[in-house]
């Protein structure tokens, strides 16, 4: 809309050659994305790899905590590499006092800064999802490959890639769409010209047309990516006929291999603590002491003291904790009935009705906070004549929304690896299709699920740019009150409060682990 009517005239500004700023934030936000989807994909593919099939020293602990930069809430995770990496951050201050250099060798600033934090905290995806798809792999397959001669090259480009290919681009599509839509990183780190940024100046500035506008083009970019991945998967089909199968992990017997393993798994343990490590540390700071100093001057057990003795301390954890199990409810049953519809059943509008199911995790947080305002600040046929904003259900409904990508992708996937004969088989058996789907299909695809249903828990835990424009105060979530602490410069409290935080989001992490482990044995 441009004065009262139906224009293109906000477009024409976005792309006008003279002022320069939308067109650079738009490359500026594709480069990011793609960045970080090769690099996430880089680490977590190969991560998952070697645990899913080498035995080596730490393996174990190297497997319980690969999934630990879930456990980072966005917000706070950006600081901890802040408090580590930054002109002002630890590391680079204790190299500088160490080697008595006039300035520090080294900082986090910028692109390379994001690309740091989204790797780090973005390779969760690839790994889980490639995990999953490794251990529905059979290893008859590259037996049979290296039987008729093929070298291991051959077998990774000719076997393991392509059945890989529907994990692969489910990650990458969640990894490219939230990267577009990443806000708190190039905020934090300087990145000043990406699409996210320009939205926020264009709604703060009170022209809601060009944030519309942005809002839009950001869109159409993530669907054109999905539309390419989609492209490029369909050209092929990945799918096992076996039933089920224990990958056997090989044991690196070289005496030499076995140490570098180990003494890599020791460097891959300590990059993956560092960050929670640092949060640890500052949470015992007292707040406003740390200025200059390599390390906080002074340490303190009242933050943790103030955050036990105070009763309200329990309600936005008690709060994140409800609101994000109800939405994660509803995204598995929504995500699996939707999964199950495109993947296996023909009808006219599934393309259409895939991009739509992705579309919200290519927008940020920030439009879906404002969209669902506007959509549900009157009464409608949908809440029965009631007003959703300012209610209590208005956040749960935010975090279903956003995160059905997650559950819907990880059990696609999951999907397109399972031979339909399978399900055909039950059927012509005498089985029901219900039945068919309960005992048969459910079982093999349940690893995707859980995948799936951890991210958006996990997420939902620590979703901050929705929820600090959505929140009431009877249902302030934690990551609300880590931001408020963190606005007042409260570090030290912050800190405890985050993590609180992330000691909640690993104890889910490991019944998590402990349900895959279970459904990956009944699908065997």
């Amino acid at each position: 809309m441009h004065d009262g009517a139906f224009s293109l005239e906000k477009y024409r500004q976005f792309f006008d050659l003279k002022n320069f700023s939308n067109l650079k934030a738009l490359f500026t936000s594709i480069y990011i994305s793609v960045l970080s989807v090769i690099f996430s994909g880089i680490v977590g593919v190969l991560l998952a790899f070697l645990l899913s099939r080498y035995e080596f020293p730490g393996r174990k602990i190297l497997s319980s905590l690969a999934v630990l930069p879930m456990a980072l809430p966005p917000l706070v995770g950006v600081y901890a590499f802040v408090f580590l990496f930054s002109e002002s951050g630890i590391i680079p201050r204790a190299l500088k006092e160490l080697f008595g250099l006039a300035a520090v060798p080294f900082k986090l600033r910028g692109i390379p800064g994001v690309l740091v934090v989204h790797t780090f905290t973005m390779y969760v995806y690839f790994y889980l999802m490639a995990s999953t798809a490794f251990s529905a792999l059979d290893p008859s397959l590259e037996e049979a490959a290296y039987n008729l001669g093929a070298n291991r090259f051959t077998v990774w480009r000719k076997v393991i890639l392509p059945m890989l290919t529907p994990a692969l681009v489910a990650a990458s599509l969640l990894v490219f769409m939230v990267s577009m839509a990443s806000y708190t990183a190039p905020l934090i780190f300087g990145v000043e010209r990406t699409l996210t940024m320009q939205i926020y100046i264009s709604r703060t500035n009170g022209d809601l047309a060009m944030a519309a506008t942005q809002s839009t083009l950001l869109s159409m970019v993530s669907i054109s990516f999905l539309i390419f991945m989609r492209w490029y998967q369909s050209r092929r089909i990945y799918r096992s006929v076996s039933k089920g199968v224990v990958t056997q992990r090989t044991e690196l017997k070289n005496p030499v291999v076995r140490y570098v393993a180990g003494i890599t798994a020791i460097i891959l343990v300590f990059i993956l603590l560092l960050p929670i490590l640092t949060l640890v540390l500052v949470s015992f700071s007292v707040d406003y002491a740390w200025t200059v100093q390599i390390l906080p001057p002074k340490y303190t057990l009242a933050n943790y003291a103030k955050l036990f003795s105070n009763p309200r301390t329990w309600e936005p954890i008690k709060n994140s904790l409800v609101m994000s199990g109800i939405a994660t409810a509803a995204n598995i049953i929504f995500g699996i009935a939707a999964a199950y519809a495109i993947v296996r059943m023909y009808f006219k509008g599934k393309n259409l009705m895939d991009i739509l199911i992705m579309l919200p995790w290519a927008l940020p947080g920030t439009v879906i906070g404002i969209n669902l305002i506007t959509a549900f600040n009157r009464p409608t046929l949908f809440t029965a004549n009631n007003i959703l904003v300012g209610t209590f259900w208005i956040m749960p409904l935010a975090y279903f929304v956003r995160h059905i990508p997650l559950v819907y992708r990880s059990t696609s996937a999951a999907l397109m690896q399972l031979d339909p004969n399978i399900e055909e088989a039950a059927l012509n058996l005498g089985a029901t299709w219900g039945y068919t789907f309960r005992r048969v299909v459910l079982p093999l695809i349940s690893p995707g699920i859980i995948s799936g249903a951890l991210l958006a828990f996990v997420q939902g835990i620590g979703e901050f740019v929705a929820s600090i424009l959505l929140y009431t105060p009877s249902s302030r979530p934690i990551s609300v009150a880590i931001y408020e602490h963190m606005y007042r410069f409260e570090f030290g409290t912050a800190s405890a409060y985050g993590v609180l935080q992330v000691l909640l989001i690993i104890i889910v992490l490991l019944v998590t682990g402990q349900f895959s482990e279970k459904a990956s044995q009944s699908a065997i």
